[in-house]
């Protein structure tokens, strides 16, 4: 699924291309891509119509466009949702699911989502700590590259469960933004092992997993995220590459960039997780 540097290519697009512009018309193609505006899509695009988009906003991994009349269309992206930006002669795309349309008559802003994981909702906007926010979204927390984001609070957030240390990464409610792959990329730079326990976990550790994230997550966004698919794409349908610089996640076998031993991968959550053996040994149990 996209994590924060993904996220964040898509939502500078909308910024530039549909930040100010009033929407006239949107058209809903499957009610899925809604299912999480309760009131129905009748509702969805009554009120959706003639309000202006003043910002697009982005916490961790969730995005949403800021509008005139106080709410907020937070997207869920899901596991292949794309906002596209085209012109209105474009061909519709094959899993086109909803159509936005402005009063300047420019390009038209497209949902398309192929596995229908993902969606739009309408929120209230809440004040949480001096940010406003969709009340839905309200307990995620700041993510590494907010300006606003505590370190240590964060630190001490982590350290205060008892769990593994990157089961702790990927809780949204400590800290935002960060998805397997960047959990794996930090934790390589850190030189630390998936599933060493948060109560053992250093001040000094935290920090530096931390820190990590935030440099692999900026590297990541001036690369325009990692595509492993066609599905990962920003608001031209183009594909980021950081893939090629990653030195952990996905890189089964292959040689690791500090130490040469080949990087191994563990079941995790239903998914995977990649280490060093080396650089990053498995905590002994106490």
């Amino acid at each position: 699924m996209p994590e924060l540097p993904e996220v964040e290519v898509v939502r500078a697009g909308l910024e530039t291309h549909v930040s100010g512009r009033t929407i006239t018309e949107v058209e809903v193609l499957h009610a899925r891509a809604i299912r999480r505006h309760e009131l129905g899509a009748e509702d969805f695009t009554g009120r959706l119509s003639g309000t202006k988009i003043t910002a697009a906003r982005r916490r961790g991994k969730y995005l949403w466009l800021e509008l005139s009349d106080g709410q907020a269309m937070l997207a869920h992206l899901g596991m292949s949702g794309q906002m596209l930006v085209q012109p209105q002669d474009a061909p519709d795309e094959k899993h086109l699911r909803v159509r936005f349309r402005f009063a300047d008559d420019g390009p038209e802003l497209r949902f398309v989502d192929q596995r229908t994981f993902g969606g739009l909702a309408l929120a209230e906007l809440t004040e949480v700590d001096g940010t406003a926010l969709p009340s839905t979204i309200a307990h995620i927390a700041r993510d590494p590259m907010d300006p606003r984001f505590d370190l240590d609070q964060a630190v001490r957030a982590l350290r205060s469960r008892r769990t593994e240390i990157k089961r702790a990464l990927l809780d949204q409610t400590l800290v935002s933004g960060i998805g397997n792959i960047y959990a794996d990329e930090a934790l390589w730079r850190s030189k630390l092992h998936w599933a060493r326990p948060t109560d053992r976990l250093t001040a000094a550790q935290g920090r530096a997993v931390l820190t990590a994230a935030s440099e692999v997550m900026a590297a990541a966004l001036v690369a325009g995220g990692t595509s492993f698919d066609a599905l990962y794409v920003n608001i031209n349908g183009q594909s980021g590459y950081f893939d090629r610089s990653l030195d952990a996640y996905g890189q089964e076998g292959l040689p690791c960039g500090r130490c040469g031993t080949a990087i191994r991968r563990d079941p995790f959550m239903n998914r995977s997780s990649f280490s060093c053996p080396r650089c990053q040994p498995r905590p002994r149990v106490r």
